[in-house]
């Protein structure tokens, strides 16, 4: 038979289909890479799957993670976008959106050279946040419309981190110029000089261990800046997203803004809702593994971010996907390039807290981790799950309708789970590149065994199928989410006036 004497180039017979509303039973046809019918008793695929006992879910995006990407020291994070990808697609994520550099002193251009190159070998469908650290006139006027224009339509900023924070003059103008350009605005929310205040002290008190990098950044200094981010965001109108929320506190500011009509949005990851403290107390400098920032919160605190993401104030979960080797960079920060500098010396030779680089591994265990701890575990349904892990993010980052949905015309994304196997988590398994995850030994109930990206399978039983190369960018264009609410003080818009206006008035 010919291609022509089929009506789908796949159909996928008989599964639990689980979209961001509603579970339901069906077929689901793929013609051309896109979803093009659900029903009862498709005609003929040229390929078909029994799919009964399965449930299929949209494709994951994660619409945070690190993969591949330089530091002004000269390190490049172990992470390549072939590994990166390919352990993606083979924990059930077909899309992801990672971070284009730019360095203090420096314009965009001359920092991310053959960044956008290197990631052409992904597997999976990618696109790009902007990491804006110098918003010089250049910078803002030149250099970020062109990039709107090309389809990186979103800007990352921080708040604390030397040398990439910005003062809150800084930040305004990241915000004004990303609403005059329907761009949209994630941020990192700590308070750089408390974090800074608190090390001095913990380093001058002889305290090095691990753990104090919690001490260092306490709740309160996440909800300090969250409260300032969402305040300045509030007086420019523009839209924001809070990244990697950890603690109730953070979430709270969140849900306030939001009862108030601010178009303010809060995603967390897996180590904030199954990892804590105790973790980072764990002995023989173990705890490196899970330094990341913010922090991690005192046992307990992981059900209150539960209770926020059931409630909606938090409503993406991505995987902050950072990874560095514990066998190299985390133990010796100067061989990445990405150490935090400034720390005074352990009697076992080993890095104090605020030299260890900041970041976990886990692209690959998201989604894993997420359905078990929250589908099997009964602290969320199968809809949220979608939503939490790819709907979301598609409507917050211009992708909805294309990306996280079991609709036709959507790209065929889909991930096939047997909700009831069960397997020991361990990082022999997985295909990042990095030497350990922190979720080794966890028992987990239910698993992806099939992920399919625009119609071809990805990975089957664990093996990756798709080559390097064979992913895709995702160029964004205008979307409604990112507009403004109209709402500005007095009534007065700062942000219709660029800079060089305000500057000749």
């Amino acid at each position: 038979m010919s291609s022509h004497d089929f009506d789908y180039d796949l159909v996928v017979r008989g599964a639990t289909l689980a979209g961001p509303a509603e579970v339901f039973e069906a077929d689901l046809g793929v013609r051309d890479g896109v979803i093009a019918a659900l029903g009862r008793n498709l005609r003929r695929g040229r390929d078909e799957i029994d799919a009964k006992g399965l449930v299929v879910t949209p494709g994951g995006l994660d619409p945070h993670c690190h993969i591949e990407e330089p530091s002004e020291g000269g390190g490049v994070q172990e992470e390549s976008f072939s590994s990166g990808s390919a352990a993606a697609l083979a924990g059930g994520t077909t899309s992801f959106i990672c971070f284009v550099p730019q360095w203090k002193g420096h314009p965009i251009a001359a920092t991310a050279t053959g960044y956008e190159a290197r990631a052409r070998a992904s597997r999976a469908d990618y696109s790009f946040h902007q990491i804006i650290t110098d918003p010089t006139p250049d910078v803002l006027e030149r250099e970020v419309p062109a990039l709107v224009a090309r389809g990186i339509r979103s800007l990352k900023v921080f708040l604390t981190y030397d040398p990439l924070r910005l003062t809150d003059g800084q930040f305004l103008e990241v915000l004004a110029t990303a609403r005059r350009l329907g761009a949209f605005v994630t941020v990192h929310c700590e308070n750089y000089d408390a974090i800074g205040w608190r090390i001095r002290a913990l380093l001058d008190a002889g305290l090095t261990d691990p753990l104090q990098h919690a001490w260092a950044r306490p709740p309160v200094v996440e909800r300090e800046a969250t409260h300032r981010a969402i305040a300045l965001a509030e007086l420019v109108d523009q839209p924001i997203q809070v990244f990697h929320v950890s603690c109730d506190e953070a979430a709270e500011e969140i849900a306030r803004a939001r009862a108030r009509g601010v178009k303010v949005w809060g995603e967390t990851c897996p180590q904030y809702l199954t990892l804590s403290t105790d973790d980072l107390a764990k002995p023989d400098f173990e705890g490196a593994k899970v330094v990341c920032s913010p922090a991690l919160r005192a046992p307990g605190e992981s059900e209150r971010i539960w209770s926020r993401l059931r409630e909606g104030t938090l409503d993406v979960v991505s995987s902050d996907h950072c990874g560095f080797s514990f066998a190299t960079a985390k133990r010796d920060p100067g061989s990445s390039g990405y150490g935090q500098g400034g720390a005074k010396a352990r009697p076992d030779g080993m890095p104090a807290f605020n030299a260890i680089p900041n970041g976990v591994p886990g692209i690959e265990t998201r989604l894993p981790v997420l359905f078990s701890e929250g589908v099997a575990a009964g602290r969320i349904d199968l809809p949220t799950f979608v939503r939490l892990t790819s709907t979301n993010a598609a409507r917050l980052f211009g992708l909805a309708g294309r990306k996280g949905t079991l609709a036709p015309g959507a790209d065929a994304d889909l991930v096939l789970w047997n909700p009831d196997a069960e397997r020991t988590l361990t990082n022999a398994d997985l295909h990042h590149a990095i030497d350990y995850t922190p979720w080794e030994g966890m028992r987990l109930k239910g698993a992806p065994t099939m992920t399919i990206r625009r119609g071809e399978i990805a990975v089957r039983d664990g093996q990756v199928l798709a080559e390097p190369g064979s992913g895709r960018f995702l160029a964004r264009g205008p979307y409604a989410l990112a507009t403004p609410s109209g709402r500005v003080p007095d009534g007065f818009d700062a942000a219709a006036l660029t800079p060089s206006t305000r500057d000749a008035g």
